[in-house]
């Protein structure tokens, strides 16, 4: 049999050209299921969300959802109201992206455009280590020693503040924004730099004022990224910016954010099918639309200002 098959293969029929054929064939599949499964995977997720919010909204109005600022689906006297959740969300990664853009920026202007190779090669990766650390050892870190850090600087700090929880996050989306953005002036030609170094102009001022301008698409990508990295943050504000829903903007107190919400709901024992725990799919819903909005904003900024060279 195997003969056969071996005279099979080698005949005519069977040319190395068409074995050739038939491989990147079966590879093209294997990629194409590849890609398909994810797909899958995202509707079959979504599905979910909307078939249970569906069911969440048929006893609650979106209107109330949307407006009121109680959110107590676990009292007594419940109350579904979003915007606490919503307001914790924000807040915490307004905070966090107001330290990882600019010091990821700044990191991904030097390593792009001042640092040497050999520096480069070498720090990056430990910059990209930041993100490697578990989510849960960052919350711990902002809760046992960044917040007795700040209440130094203010007494009245609760333990369990916004401000702490963003700060941390910050400092974890910064590999995020800086790799992103070191990458996307990487790309942009030689050509541009040098022209800009014949017109007189400085490292700096070419770096500012002709690389980042030109790779502003990329960037903006990575900003977004950023921000969803943010919003879809669990552990950190879980630990250290507590589990109380209050509807605040306030970063110095305490908050609960969507995805807090739904780690605490789903540790408990709620029985399947009850308003109680369908609010875990009308919260998750939320936040799939918020990143959806986020990533619309992504490609549309880096379709507007993409440059093609």
């Amino acid at each position: 049999m195997k003969d056969k098959l071996l005279k099979l293969i080698k005949s005519p029929k069977f040319s190395p050209r068409l074995v050739q054929d038939i491989r990147e064939k079966i590879i093209e599949y294997i990629l194409f299921l590849a890609a398909f499964s994810s797909v899958v995977t995202t509707i079959a997720i979504l599905f979910i969300l909307v078939r249970e919010s569906v069911l969440f909204f048929q006893e609650i109005s979106i209107l109330e959802f949307l407006t009121s600022t109680q959110w107590t689906p676990l009292f007594q006297n419940p109350q579904y109201g979003i915007l606490p959740l919503v307001s914790g969300t924000l807040v915490t990664s307004i905070i966090a992206l107001m330290i990882a853009i600019p010091l990821g920026t700044i990191a991904g202007i030097y390593l792009s455009e001042f640092s040497p190779i050999k520096f480069r090669e070498t720090i990056k990766p430990f910059l990209e280590l930041l993100a490697a650390i578990p989510t849960v050892v960052y919350g711990y870190f902002a809760l046992l020693y960044v917040t007795p850090l700040l209440q130094k600087i203010f007494p009245n700090l609760p333990t369990f503040n916004m401000l702490s929880a963003g700060l941390v996050m910050g400092v974890m989306i910064i590999p995020f924004i800086s790799s992103i953005s070191e990458d996307a002036m990487r790309s942009v030609p030689v050509d541009l730099r040098e022209g800009s170094f014949a017109m007189g102009a400085t490292r700096f001022q070419t770096s500012l004022l002709v690389v980042f301008p030109a790779a502003i698409s990329g960037i903006c990508s990575a900003y977004i990224l950023g921000a969803s990295r943010a919003v879809g943050e669990t552990m950190i504000v879980a630990i250290a910016a507590g589990l109380q829903p209050n509807f605040t903007l306030n970063p110095t107190d305490q908050a609960a954010t969507i995805t807090a919400y739904i780690v605490q709901v789903s540790l408990g024992d709620l029985p399947h099918g009850t308003l109680a725990y369908q609010t875990i799919f009308a919260a998750g819903l939320t936040l799939v639309l918020i990143t959806l909005i986020l990533n619309i904003i992504g490609n549309f900024l880096a379709k507007h200002y993409r440059e093609i060279y």
